[in-house]
């Protein structure tokens, strides 16, 4: 803290005297401006005709000395008083407008962010990014706004629009109730350019956007646990995900990391149930079995069939598997029983129906789909009979077959495709999706993961993990109801700091004096972080400072009325299913 004192009766110091000359400088020009004014008007109306004196020092002079009629000789005093009236009144609603027009545009929060600093999400920025990520879009004269990017909110106070490319990659943190499905992911997914994948445990994002997706492709969707009690028009070889050694290891993975956090996946019992899930997925993708097949290898670990079909193709993993079905029996039971209770929720035959083969609906194709214009709906539940193991798996799957795409296209999608991955900590533990997050925005897969605390994210992918996801992140958006005090006086100390004047007076026998001091606060404390307001939210991305945007949720878009109707039709048709569906409590 630095300051300087100033002592004696007409102590001033600082910018205070220099401040109080210049405002009276000014007021004193706007009301000789105001008088000159007022008295010209009140002498043409009183019939003294349009003569307006110099407006000049020496006509100020003759002002004071004489008054009015110094300057205006012809007209009437009571009309030349009453202009002067009408004048100061308007000069004072003009100054009243000014001060409310400051207050409510200026920026509240102190934040950096300004339009300069936030260009390259500003529309022109996001409209030149579009065109050079997009070959397809070159000749276009007039980008439509659902191709320039991702729908991020409007700078605080007044706008513009915010957008960021589909280059980069988004992780939002609000709590519930907080705008993550009617600010986010909605909007988001309604203005998809191409394929587009949602994940959920409700159905509140499908009710919304199905019609409005349906006249752009095909809507797929996977209600695993009957959220919104779609039929099953679909199934999925998940099975056929495991003819590589990768797959196998990726899908094994998913039913683990659902089953426990990520402590216990990576102790001994997780790790080994996980490696004989590989085992088993990649004998059964390999022999023509089903998920059925390696429900009874588990419970029966004697059965030489699996071996038997590894052993042509991978011998060294038939021998791996043989040597866990011969070790101690203690062992292999232990190891045997983790692998059951990850794939429990595939003994529910409503569920297991999706990844079988059905010769009477479509079998969902992931590259297809990620080629397509299509969306796919991922439902599950979260607690226990989750299958949230399927749903990572279906979205891992498609992830993957995205970036085949895009390296058959040259490297990435001409047409993005959008995951947005709401729910992601409950119902898509996808293990590696940090490390994905480092080159997915490259290929034109837009991944956009919603959670609702960092600590949620930190139980499901570890501490690296979590602050890995993070650190790739190009675009981060934290809202309202983030009750982390770590992370709400980090967001704090990254915002900055900026410094305060204080003055304090004090006052003796010989006079009094005025001290001036200097010192640094956070911008935004800790405790203004945990408090944003519900529809705010702290936005930064990469090369910009952090700022306040207002979310902008769809009822508030011009299609709000269409996806209204449409979201009450959908909903009296998940009511007539769900009446329909018999109660089992």
């Amino acid at each position: 803290m630095t300051g300087e004192q100033n002592s004696g009766p007409a102590a001033g110091g600082g910018i205070a005297a220099p401040v109080t000359v210049l405002s009276v400088v000014v007021g004193g020009g706007l009301l000789w401006v105001g008088t000159w004014l007022g008295g010209t008007l009140g002498a043409a109306l009183g019939g003294g005709g349009w003569a307006p004196p110099s407006p000049s020092i020496a006509s100020l002079v003759r002002l004071l000395k004489g008054g009015p009629s110094a300057l205006w000789p012809a007209a009437p005093t009571g009309a030349m008083v009453g202009a002067l009236v009408v004048v100061a009144l308007a000069l004072v609603a003009v100054v009243v407008a000014g001060v409310w027009a400051w207050r409510r545009f200026r920026r509240p929060t102190g934040l950096a962010a300004n339009n300069s600093a936030m260009a390259p999400l500003m529309p022109a920025a996001a409209i030149e990014r579009a065109r050079q990520l997009r070959p397809s879009l070159t000749a276009v004269k007039e980008i439509a706004p659902q191709d320039r990017g991702v729908l991020l909110g409007e700078l605080e106070p007044t706008g513009p629009e915010l957008r960021g490319s589909d280059e980069d990659t988004y992780t939002a943190v609000m709590a519930p109730r907080a705008g993550k499905t009617t600010s986010l992911a909605v909007p988001s997914l309604l203005e998809a350019p191409g394929p587009a994948l949602l994940t959920s445990n409700k159905s509140d994002a499908f009710t919304l956007t199905r019609r409005a997706r349906e006249q752009v492709g095909t809507p797929w969707t996977m209600d695993l646990q009957s959220v919104a009690y779609a039929p099953r028009e679909l199934w999925w070889d998940m099975i056929a995900s495991a003819r590589s050694i990768e797959g196998a290891t990726r899908l094994a993975g998913h039913f683990v990391n659902a089953s426990a956090d990520t402590k216990a996946a990576d102790d001994f019992w997780g790790k080994a149930g996980a490696n004989t899930l590989v085992a088993l997925f990649h004998a059964a993708a390999l022999s023509g079995g089903t998920v059925l097949d390696v429900l009874r290898w588990l419970d029966t670990p004697t059965d030489r069939a699996p071996i038997n079909a590894l052993k042509a193709h991978n011998p060294a993993l038939a021998s791996r598997l043989a040597a866990t079905v011969s070790g101690a029996v203690e062992t292999r039971d232990g190891i045997y029983e983790t692998a059951r209770q990850a794939t429990s929720c595939l003994l529910d035959p409503a569920i297991s129906a999706w990844v079988m083969p059905d010769k009477t609906r479509e079998e969902f194709k992931p590259y297809d789909f990620a080629t397509s214009k299509d969306t796919l709906y991922l439902l599950s539940k979260d607690g226990g009979g989750s299958a949230a193991a399927i749903t990572a798996a279906a979205a891992d799957v498609v992830l993957r077959a995205a970036i085949m795409a895009a390296e058959r296209n040259g490297g990435r999608l001409d047409v993005p495709m959008r995951a947005i991955l709401d729910e992601a900590a409950n119902v898509c533990r996808i293990g590696d999706l940090p490390a994905l997050y480092s080159h997915l925005g490259s290929r034109g897969i837009t991944p956009e993961t919603i959670l609702q605390s960092y600590r949620q994210g930190a139980k499901v992918w570890g501490e690296p993990g979590m602050d890995a996801l993070w650190g790739a992140s190009t675009v981060k958006l934290l809202g309202a109801g983030i009750d982390d005090a770590t992370m709400a006086e980090n967001i704090s100390k990254l915002i900055g700091k900026h410094k305060v004047r204080e003055t304090s007076q004090s006052h003796s026998a010989s006079g009094h004096s005025t001290t001036y001091s200097r010192r640094e606060e956070e911008i935004m404390q800790a405790a203004t972080v945990r408090a944003l307001p519900r529809g705010r939210a702290l936005l930064w991305a990469t090369g910009t400072p952090i700022a306040m945007v207002k979310l902008r949720p769809w009822y508030q878009e011009p299609y709000a009325d269409q996806i209204t109707a449409d979201n009450a039709a959908e909903q009296r048709a998940l009511t007539e299913r769900a009446n329909a569906t018999e109660v089992i409590v």
